[in-house]
């Protein structure tokens, strides 16, 4: 009898009753599963050298104790140990022992509950989600601050003549201070409640993405009322700060200044479009750049605020090259093979000769990984060393710079964050000490440090690495180059081989690696473009409709003196089509500059997201842009087109 894992079971379609064929020390066994579980060890349950969790292709099995015992003929014997301790003892304090009193026995070394496989992942993941949780919304918020301080400012300064009047009929600077506060208050309670809703619907879908992909039972999406709480705080709280500066102008405004129109602008000729450009441009044109060369500190804010809702959405649409840029480098660059062949126990190198003669197999290469610790001083990293044949052409030594790398006949070569991790230097030594075999210690050279996106790596010489451990040359999986025709025969050979315990396929790899990451990074990616487009599209329809509201009189007096519709039109929205043009370079760089944050503040031991924009995406995101801008000026425009130039036109008493 025997319980599988649930993904496993899903999987296959499995449930208890049904019978599974187990190769158990070479000899094929009859299994009747009575049910499925899920453990906490194995939330993340990824096969030995693979990156993701593969249900379909690796599943857990647990048997009752005496059965499997009996199977393997070894009686009373065990090879895992989970140790409980007391409280306040620290696990570094008590692993030298453990691992003095089972050295004897073949221990391979203890190791704390943060570096188990499945806690490790998982605590990776939590903590880029706590990054998420504290970049965007701080990125989010500032930008709704400074477009908040933007619109106000100018619907005061429209507004200025009713506020003194209102001051000069007895109303306190407090009372028209929570006038316009109200007014943000009442646009940010729209906000809040959009939010909480969009929000809601994007924790329990996210909850769900999670739940399966770490097989975690017991997630549910069931939030207090604190995380609402605390987001309607601070989006009340900065949409006011940045109400502050426009309101305390406003309030300081005594009511027979406010109540007389403000001091007209300064026309004069001269300047470098009046004499050196005046007649490369026509009327319309000409009155657009003045208009943006005479309120340069407002035309500033308005190109900023386009600037960052362009960045943020770079910033999204830029993580699917980031992905297909590791995909590309780490399963396509630096892994040739079709499949990888893990073996029960390390062979020798006669034993590739019968791998070259299965059906379809056009290379066979071996390699090894050794469980190691490597030091430098107090620094230490527990991890692998993977031994790498000197003639290896399916999985050499890769550098994104350079490219394949001779495996040197002595020494070690590292990955940059494996030797800033330990603090050395090509020339420099470290120390080894495996954690297999006869747990030889020995010294060293740092010989090169490599560039990689994925995993901390260290990497010998196969032999050189065999004769460290005092050992026979050796291998312990293999990698095969296979005609694409022969793969279903050389799968069913594989599948009689007592000695193969796991097949590691690199296109399954690189689909599970897609649907993964693609699963937890589409959502984001789409939300942040809808937040970036309605960022231009409040920003562009909010900056046109006061500017109408400014300029209307004079837009009514240029179309009484004979301007047609089209030439206000390109007076009013040409200056914020010359604003959201004159942006897009500085969005890019935005851009460019938010996804070096957030890829620096994703980086962690397993994955560094790299910083890659292709042209399509800058140009699919500046077409975006364009298209928002475009929408919400064809908004204006229409409200522009039904001017009632008489209304427009009476003088205001």
């Amino acid at each position: 009898e025997a319980v599988i894992s649930k993904q496993f079971s899903k999987a296959h379609d499995l449930a208890a009753g049904d019978f599974l064929q187990a190769n158990m020390g070479g000899v094929q066994r009859k299994l009747r599963i009575v049910g499925t579980a899920v453990s906490p060890e194995f939330v993340y349950a990824i096969a030995p050298g693979g990156l993701m969790p593969d249900e379909k292709r690796f599943g857990i099995i647990w048997m009752g104790e005496k059965s499997l015992a009996a199977a393997y003929d070894l009686e009373g014997a065990f090879n895992d140990l989970s140790l409980t301790l007391l409280r306040g003892v620290e696990p570094d304090h008590v692993i030298p022992h453990i691992d003095r009193l089972l050295a004897r026995y073949g221990g391979t070394g203890a190791i704390a509950r943060k570096d188990q496989v499945s806690n490790w992942f998982l605590m990776n993941e939590i903590d880029q989600l706590k990054t998420v949780a504290t970049i965007m919304p701080v990125i989010f918020l500032l930008v709704s601050g400074f477009l908040t301080h933007s619109v106000l400012s100018r619907l005061i300064a429209i507004e200025r003549s009713e506020i003194g009047l209102l001051k000069a009929f007895g109303y306190t600077d407090l009372e028209v201070g929570w006038h316009y506060a109200k007014l943000v208050l009442a646009m940010t309670a729209m906000g809040v409640a959009l939010g909480a809703a969009i929000g809601s619907w994007l924790g329990r879908y996210n909850t769900e993405v999670y739940a399966e992909i770490f097989n975690l039972p017991d997630l549910y999406f069931n939030p207090s009322s604190w995380p609402y709480g605390l987001s309607a705080g601070l989006s009340v709280g900065v949409a006011l700060f940045g109400a502050l500066g426009a309101v305390r102008s406003a309030v300081r405004l005594p009511p027979a200044v406010a109540m007389r129109p403000p001091e007209p602008t300064s026309f004069q000729r001269g300047g470098f479009f009046d004499v050196v450009a005046g007649d490369w441009f026509d009327n319309s044109t000409r009155i657009v750049i003045r208009q943006l060369s005479r309120w340069p500190l407002r035309s500033m804010f308005s190109c900023l605020g386009f600037a960052f809702a362009t960045g943020i959405l770079i910033t999204a649409l830029q993580w699917r090259d980031a992905i297909e840029t590791m995909v590309e480098d780490h399963f396509f660059n630096s892994q040739r093979q079709s499949l990888v062949v893990a073996l029960r126990d390390e062979k020798g190198r006669s034993t590739i000769e019968a791998f070259r003669r299965m059906p379809g197999v056009l290379i066979a290469e071996p390699g090894r990984f050794v469980g190691a610790t490597l030091s430098n001083g107090q620094r230490s990293h527990r991890g692998s060393i993977e031994g790498v044949d000197g003639e290896a052409t399916l999985q050499p030594i890769f550098d994104l710079e350079v490219g394949d790398i001779r495996v040197p006949e002595d020494g070690i070569v590292l990955s940059r964050e494996l030797a800033e991790k330990l603090d050395v230097l090509p020339g420099d030594s470290v120390t080894v000490e495996l954690l297999e075999g006869r747990r030889i210690k020995f010294e060293a050279p740092l010989v090169r440090i490599t560039d990689t996106y994925i995993g901390m790596n260290a990497y010998m010489e196969l032999r050189r690495l065999s004769r460290s451990m005092m050992e026979v040359p050796a291998f312990g999986h293999v990698m095969l180059l296979v005609d694409p025709q022969e793969e279903t025969a050389l799968y069913q050979e594989l599948k009689g081989l007592p000695d193969v315990s796991i097949v590691m396929i690199r296109k399954a790899m690189i689909d599970k690696f897609n649907e993964t990451m693609g699963e937890t990074v589409l959502v984001y990616t789409t939300f942040y473009v809808l937040f970036s487009c309605a960022l231009v599209f409040g920003v562009v329809y909010n900056s046109a409709r006061i500017a109408l509201s400014e300029r209307a009189r004079e837009l009514a007096t240029l179309r009484v003196l004979g301007y047609t519709r089209s030439e206000i039109s390109h007076i009013l929205l040409g200056e914020i089509g010359l604003l959201v043009v004159l942006a897009l370079p500085f969005g890019v760089i935005a851009g460019w500059g938010l996804a070096e944050l957030m890829g620096e503040a994703f980086a962690t031991e397993l994955f560094r997201v790299p910083t890659v924009m292709m042209g399509t995406t800058i140009g699919l995101a500046l077409c975006i842009t364009l298209a928002a801008a475009v929408a919400s000026a064809a908004l204006v425009h229409r409200r522009l087109d039904e001017l009632d130039l008489i209304s427009v036109l009476k003088t205001r008493e």
